[in-house]
């Protein structure tokens, strides 16, 4: 997974990068302006998601938007925006121009991680290849997902294994955002993206099974 950040701003920059960094496992790239961006869109890169500054020399955040929507090869990579300017038509213009999501400068992890639990739901293993990978049948793969599930309710009350060992079954289950969100913070906010992750792991089980 990659995701880019483009602020001219090297601190702003820099503080959004840590706050990405804390809520997924990415490989997280920097560019330093809209038309540093671009340039390492036209040269190949896809990112995940782009997290872009409104206000830049050379290229603005939604100059590069617009770029990104007129080349087939970008047009899909999902654009959030971010900015301390919130008015109404410069909203409406980036909604015009196709972008996914927007954070008012300060801004906050919840934020950041919302937008990112939005453009990124699945962000763990195909329940397939978990399957295929444990050498058992997806049947036994619901099996251990309700089993990892029954950990974190536990946990939720105070009991149960520690964050360490419930990253250990995250990731063992394919779940590797959910993991890496234990492993950083363990709080009641990384068991609860855990638990909407088995679900979602069984739904799309399911599906794979019909």
């Amino acid at each position: 997974m990659k995701i880019l950040v483009v602020d001219d701003d090297v601190v702003s920059r820099m503080m959004l990068m840590h706050q990405v960094d804390g809520c997924v496992r990415a490989e997280i790239l920097e560019a330093e302006d809209g038309l540093a961006a671009w340039q390492l869109l036209a040269g190949g890169l896809r990112p995940d998601i782009v997290f872009c500054d409104l206000r830049m020399p050379r290229l603005d955040g939604l100059g590069l938007l617009a770029r990104l929507r007129e080349n087939d090869d970008t047009a899909k990579i999902p654009f959030v925006l971010v900015s301390a300017a919130s008015d109404a038509e410069t909203l409406e213009q980036a909604g015009r121009l196709g972008a996914h999501g927007y954070i008012a400068k300060p801004f906050r992890q919840q934020e950041v991680r919302a937008q990112l639990d939005k453009l990124l739901p699945a962000a763990g293993e195909d329940p397939q290849a978990v399957a295929r990978r444990l050498g058992i049948p997806l049947e036994r793969l619901l099996v251990y997902l309700a089993g990892l599930r029954r950990q974190l309710v536990e946990a939720q009350g105070g009991g149960g294994p520690g964050a360490a060992r419930l990253a250990e079954g995250c990731a063992t289950l394919g779940l590797m955002e959910s993991a890496a969100r234990l492993r950083a913070a363990g709080d009641a906010d990384a068991i609860q993206h855990a638990l909407d992750a088995i679900a979602r792991q069984e739904k799309a089980a399911a599906d794979s099974a019909c």
